[in-house]
């Protein structure tokens, strides 16, 4: 077992980490949280029967670990929104968070702004496709939704953050069909 748990946490403790620090926008909280994600793993790695990747097992499992983290706040849905605050800076890690690599990016920003306005399900959707990159069986597998519940959740945020970008851009930045977000 601790070969196998150093594999997971070698090839997979970043994307967790990152994961956790978008969902909770707190350094600390996040590593907090991914220890929890851990004790879970080596409490129940004995179960795992790999009817999907471990990849995909860690983000249920880090997924869980943030709601459970949510669920024991008051109010926690609102103080999910509380959370995204983009323009905070004080998350520091070895590597370079997407955050920290685009923040030049005006359209970036913007989009940022956006996701803390939009509602979990739309952030949760937006956070794994395309922060995390998983595909939308991963996606479906983690939130435990259908395939095209995630297609059509996906489709939804991204027309509305569409529309809300297009609102806080300046007028000469405003056409943001052009930035492609569509993912098979």
């Amino acid at each position: 077992m601790d070969s196998v748990f150093e594999k997971l946490y070698t090839d997979y403790h970043q994307d967790v980490f990152q994961f956790l620090i978008y969902m909770v926008q707190n350094k600390q909280q996040a590593e907090d949280l991914v220890q929890e994600v851990y004790i879970r793993v080596l409490k129940s790695h004995d179960r795992f029967e790999g009817n999907s990747s471990e990849r995909t097992w860690l983000f249920s499992i880090a997924k869980n670990v943030a709601i459970d983290h949510f669920r024991k706040q008051r109010n926690w849905k609102n103080r999910i929104l509380d959370k995204f605050d983009w323009t905070r800076n004080d998350v520091t890690d070895d590597g370079a968070l997407p955050e920290e690599i685009t923040v030049a990016k005006e359209e970036i920003q913007v989009l940022y702004e956006c996701l803390k306005c939009c509602s979990t399900d739309y952030r949760m959707v937006i956070i794994m496709r395309y922060l995390q990159e998983l595909s939308i069986v991963e996606t479906s597998e983690v939130l435990g939704w259908s395939e095209s519940k995630v297609k059509t959740t996906q489709h939804r945020a991204i027309k509305w953050l569409r529309i809300e970008m297009n609102q806080r851009l300046p007028k000469e930045e405003r056409d943001i069909e052009a930035v492609r977000m569509e993912r098979s």
